[in-house]
């Protein structure tokens, strides 16, 4: 069993009302990790839960929350605009809740890309960099580099992970748009991964050589981008 999360509300706004969120911050905490989740799961998935988990380890705190379409439990994600409300909220209270720790920012697949689409915007107060696991680039099956449009208004260094196998994100134009950030983009294959950094039995690798190599490069990288 790992450390026990604190929970938490934050308020969105007026006519959205306020959202869950999960503290996690281990004592030797170096940093904090705002993580939003993907389009189809919230913030107790297991995955993010091992992120989380894992990072608490390493001396990272995270702060996950639900985006208000997921608190009501509606089927369809949130307008960019009150996804973008719910991400700067949730900055907000990081930074009250861990003043002094340095911020970073990003989540899973729509997560990151909708902090991504924040931080294009005006940048996150606090922001030190955006780390995304999964970055959505297009739909499975419908290749293109519309969805990374916004990217090139980010002035903060960015971190993609990203599956060898992510049907979300073809390598050839993610490598594209990588390249076009210049020295802002980090990209971190996981070799064999797919969406969410499951391997095939074949490679040999287990999910936790795969989730070890997720968690590495976001502690070395973040060591960099904050000091």
């Amino acid at each position: 069993m790992g450390a026990s999360a604190k929970e938490l509300m934050i308020a969105v706004g007026e006519r959205t009302g306020a959202v869950s969120a999960l503290l996690l911050r281990p004592p030797d905490a170096r940093l904090l990790y705002v993580l939003a989740h993907g389009a189809g799961a919230g913030m107790r998935h297991p995955f993010l839960e091992s992120v989380a988990q894992r990072l608490a380890e390493r001396g990272i705190a995270t702060l996950r929350y639900q985006f208000p379409y997921m608190e009501r439990r509606a089927g369809r994600p949130d307008s960019p605009a009150v996804a973008e409300a719910a991400v700067r909220a949730a900055v907000e209270a990081a930074a009250h809740a861990a003043p002094g720790l340095p911020l970073v920012a990003g989540g899973k697949s729509f997560g990151g890309r909708m902090t991504s689409s924040a931080q294009a915007s005006a940048p996150l107060p606090g922001v030190d960099g955006l780390v995304f696991l999964g970055f959505p680039l297009h739909p499975p099956g419908r290749p293109g580099i519309t969805r990374g449009d916004h990217l090139d208004r980010v002035a903060a260094p960015m971190l993609f992970l990203q599956g060898t196998r992510d049907e979300f994100a073809d390598l050839t134009l993610l490598r594209q748009v990588t390249t076009r950030l210049g020295k802002r983009a980090t990209l971190h294959l996981i070799q064999g991964g797919d969406h969410s950094f499951k391997v095939l039995k074949r490679s040999g690798r287990t999910e936790t050589e795969t989730m070890g190599e997720v968690v590495d490069a976001i502690v070395a990288w973040t060591a960099n981008v904050t000091g």
